[in-house]
């Protein structure tokens, strides 16, 4: 389980989740439709120049509360929570093939952070694939690791 805390409402915060446009400027994947209703899609995941299509299916969208996906053979669990200072986003990801986890977890935390930023109004930049060697992923790699003790 992965909480972030936003300072924006559930509604902003799940346009980020759901827009293309947006998730173009700080997910680890493009979509091809507005991820906002249930039914097949397709996220492409972004490294570089490389581009590779992965099929995905909106189980769930209950705006602007929970948003859940497959992607391959994982599943995405998105929730948004109301707070007094903005949003409680949590993401459960389920992965299909366990030994991964350090791994996501520092990819989502990057994620996170770029989504801050851009929903400040302060855009870094997207940070995907080979790129977020340069921003830290490796150590936040290992103190996942060293959290989760895998």
């Amino acid at each position: 389980m992965f909480v972030r805390e936003f300072r924006h409402a559930p509604a902003v915060v799940w346009a980020a989740l759901t827009d293309p446009g947006q998730l173009d400027q700080w997910a680890p994947f493009t979509a091809v439709r507005d991820l906002g209703s249930v039914g097949e899609t397709t996220l492409t995941m972004v490294d570089g120049a490389e581009r590779t299509d992965v099929p995905a299916v909106v189980r769930r969208a209950e705006a602007p509360a929970v948003l859940e996906y497959s992607w391959g053979d994982d599943l995405l669990r998105w929730e948004l929570e109301e707070t007094t200072g903005g949003t409680r986003l949590i993401l459960r990801h389920t992965l299909a093939h366990p030994g991964m986890e350090a791994m996501v977890a520092a990819g989502w935390h990057l994620c996170a952070e770029v989504l801050r930023r851009l929903l400040d109004g302060r855009p870094v930049g997207v940070i995907r694939g080979a790129d977020a060697m340069d921003h830290g992923f490796e150590e936040l790699r290992e103190a996942y690791a060293k959290v989760l003790a895998v």
